[in-house]
């Protein structure tokens, strides 16, 4: 039986970065079954993804599935014909279902009796006629949460479609799939390499679309090359560049081919909690904080562009431009919130609803402080700090930089308090009251600061 490569592209707008590698993964994942349920003899199936398409490519997929032999049992004999001889119901509702009348049925013959049987060859159907539904299947049964339209189609999809490529070796497939006419057509970079060209065979992809397109479909090497590159660019400066796997995923999702870049800013924000800084690097603008071999934030960050520029300063004065705003918010508000201390805040407690039927945040600390100094004194603990850090909780939600900065909640409390002149271990109960926050997290390193998460924990689960 022959054999072919198979390549499916969806060309779309940009696709929801955290969500790509899922869709990539459950399209291949959906699209084999659909093959295995067809019977259609397939080698490996990869996929890609870039921030413009889905693309599946299948080695050695068979132009056709097998032929094979069909029996059907009917109704016994005994059942199958009245006492007259003249078939029954059963039996010519049984015949009209296999395509043909009773008298053409065979008769199988066993121990247990004798049955009405249908035996027949078929053909199996080409692949060019089984997989334009099993690609639309296969899509259609994507994790998307959202769906929209686009224009006066009633076609939904994650994100408007353009191009649908279709090609079983050579030759085009046609079909129309999310309301697209399957073609040999695939768009390259928005603003590098070929913004549209042809693909005559499916064995060139994903090559054609690196070397004409710029465009690097292969999620995994745009990951590593990102990785890589960024790892040397830290080494460079003399330093290590916070490579979080989350972040990386979503930079990889964002590009379709990626330049690293190096910036810095003013060394006087350095006077920020580190915490806060990388939060506003890494959530609001997708950046790689760069700390020194003692773990020491630099005052520089590494950035992932999606062009090679003539002049890569100016995107590296533009990036530095948009995050200085960033850290001076930042800078802005630890300074305001250090005018007043921790202990300050309690009153602006009372004016958060917990929850309905417990109370107010304030409600919620007198709890927590309660049983902190409680378990302290079964644990060992200071009853005094374990008081104290209970008192001091949730102080921090009302500060500036929580408000701004949701994530710093904890780690704030914990410098702040420092700068109040706290117990240190009250400090850094203050910042590990959350742990263990997920499985494998690390446990508080301190007996206050174990009852106070201990105390924490409780308190929400029973009220």
């Amino acid at each position: 039986m022959s054999e072919k490569t198979f390549l499916v592209e969806i060309g779309t707008e940009e696709l929801p970065p955290k969500a790509l590698r899922s869709l990539a993964e459950s399209f291949a994942a959906n699209f084999t079954a659909e093959l295995d349920n067809a019977g259609l003899a397939h080698g490996n199936v990869e996929w890609f993804a870039a921030p413009r398409r889905l693309a599946l490519k299948v080695a050695n997929l068979a132009e056709s599935q097998p032929d094979r032999e069909v029996e059907k049992r009917g109704p016994a004999i005994a059942q199958a014909f009245d006492a007259e001889g003249k078939p029954s119901k059963a039996a010519e509702g049984w015949a009209r279902g296999c395509g043909i009348t009773v008298d053409q049925a065979e008769r199988l013959k066993t121990d247990k009796g004798e049955w009405l049987l249908y035996r027949a060859h078929v053909k199996g159907e080409s692949t060019e006629a089984l997989v334009p539904n099993m690609v639309a299947t296969s899509l259609a049964k994507l994790p998307i949460p959202k769906l929209m339209r686009w224009g006066a189609s009633d076609v939904h999809f994650v994100r408007p479609v353009h191009t649908v490529t279709l090609l079983l070796g050579d030759k085009v497939i046609p079909a129309t799939i999310l309301g697209i006419q399957s073609d040999r057509v695939i768009r390259g970079h928005r603003f590098m390499g070929e913004p549209e060209f042809t693909i005559d065979n499916a064995d060139q992809y994903p090559q054609i679309l690196l070397e004409r397109g710029k465009v690097i479909a292969d999620y995994e090497a745009r990951k590593a090359k990102i990785k890589a590159d960024a790892e040397e660019a830290a080494r460079k400066i003399g330093g290590n560049a916070d490579l979080s796997e989350s972040l990386l995923e979503e930079v990889a999702s964002l590009v379709e081919w990626p330049v690293v870049l190096t910036a810095k800013f003013e060394e006087k924000f350095l006077a920020v909690p580190a915490e806060a800084l990388v939060y506003t690097m890494k959530g609001d603008q997708k950046y790689f904080p760069v700390y020194d071999n003692a773990g020491k934030l630099l005052p520089n960050f590494i950035f992932v562009a999606n062009i090679e520029s003539k002049d890569p300063t100016q995107i590296i004065s533009g990036n530095e431009k948009v995050v200085r705003p960033r850290l001076a918010d930042a800078e802005f508000f630890f300074n305001t919130d250090r005018k007043k201390r921790l202990e300050d805040h309690l009153p602006r407690l009372q004016t958060v609803l917990f929850q309905q039927q417990l109370g107010t945040l304030r409600d919620k600390t007198d709890r927590i402080q309660a049983l902190a100094g409680w378990i302290a004194g079964q644990i060992g603990a200071d009853v005094n700090h374990a008081t104290r850090a209970g008192l001091l909780s949730k102080c921090d939600l009302m500060t500036n930089m929580v408000f701004e900065f949701t994530d710093t909640q904890g780690v704030m409390g914990m410098h702040y308090a420092r700068h109040d002149g706290e117990a240190e271990d009250v400090a850094v109960a203050l910042n590990e009251q959350y742990q263990p926050r997920f499985a494998g997290d690390d446990l508080p390193s301190n007996p206050v600061a174990c009852a106070l998460a201990i105390a924490d924990k409780m308190d929400t689960l029973a009220g």
